[in-house]
């Protein structure tokens, strides 16, 4: 077992206090305290070389959970064990085998390039010369950014300074590595890059924790999703056992040579009548097979075009929460 939390708690105290200038003077002398807890008593385990989502709406308990996972914050109680250390207790041993990528913090200098940060945590991790030559033209040809590490970081453009991000982090050979919002604010070309470099990495055996609204990271990436509201998980298993917890459904868009209108099948429901010709609608593939119901279609409406879908991981995510 590589990662293992055991009835995770976290608590805040934060203090209360009006806004007018009588209860400002009052909370000088007294002060309302209220305790928030942040996380419930959270369990899980993850086993080496695992792409685990880790997903919550706002104020879940995710980067609660994050910061005490790379020993930035104390638990309130608890057990955590990461590849044999306490993140809080053996930080300094500990950070030597994480690495991090934040999308909205970045790890490197503004004013030089991105090769001369690069060589400050070469010193930083005490990474040997030969290691750090190996492992940084590794990541560089993985990374496509050549022609970049020489540039000052404040001119590259975001899906460059990124990948440069992902050196950064990786340059010491983590064992585990934490990604929130790695690709935000990115185009489709870039984010491609990226979710590339990830899937690569782990095939070779990193682990990764990944944080992120952007659910297309999440489909194409993770195996496995965790699910925190409220401060306690809600689901965790696999990205199809998720899909599956609406049920079987499928989304149905036809267009049709004959009018639709009388369209009725068993476990259908018609969602979008666009026009007369053309129609979603929502499958219970429990209730009724696929097959049969194109067969149907096509026999009595003359299919000119249909597209089968997943419902949206959205509304599975939005169910749960």
């Amino acid at each position: 077992m590589l990662i293992e939390v055991a009835e995770l708690k976290k608590t805040y105290i934060h203090y209360e206090r009006g806004g007018s200038f009588l209860e400002a003077v009052k909370s000088i002398f007294h002060r309302k305290a209220i305790a928030v807890e942040a996380l419930k008593g959270i369990s899980f385990t993850i086993e080496p070389g695992e792409l685990v989502g880790f997903l919550g709406p706002n104020g879940a308990g995710k980067s609660t959970t994050i910061k005490i996972l790379t020993g930035v914050l104390y638990p309130s109680s608890g057990r955590v064990q990461i590849a044999g250390y306490v993140p809080w207790r053996d930080r300094m041993k500990y950070v030597a085998g994480i690495g991090a990528v934040f999308g909205q913090k970045s790890q490197l200098i503004w004013d030089i390039p991105p090769v001369d940060a690069f060589l400050m945590n070469k010193a930083i991790y005490r990474i040997p010369d030969k290691e750090y030559r190996a492992t940084l033209d590794m990541l560089v040809s993985l990374l496509e950014v050549e022609r970049h590490i020489k540039t000052p970081t404040r001119q590259l453009s975001l899906g460059e300074r990124m990948r440069c991000e992902f050196i950064m982090a990786m340059l010491h050979r983590p064992q585990i590595v934490f990604l929130d919002e790695p690709t935000i604010g990115l185009d489709v070309v870039a984010k491609e890059k990226i979710r590339n470099f990830i899937k690569k990495m782990n095939e070779q055996g990193v682990t990764f924790i990944l944080t992120t609204h952007d659910l297309d990271d999440v489909e194409r990436l993770a195996r496995r999703v965790i699910l925190i509201n409220r401060g306690e998980i809600v689901f965790d298993d696999t990205l199809e056992a998720l899909r599956g917890y609406l049920g079987k459904k499928k989304f149905v868009t036809v267009r049709t040579a004959k009018p639709l209108s009388t369209a009725a099948f068993p476990g259908m429901e018609i969602l979008n009548a666009f026009s007369e010709y053309q129609m979603e609608m929502e499958l219970d593939t429990e209730t009724v097979e696929l097959n049969a119901f194109i067969r149907y279609l096509d026999e009595k409406y003359e299919i000119k075009d249909l597209t089968v879908e997943e419902p949206p991981i959205e509304d599975i995510l939005k169910s749960l929460y």
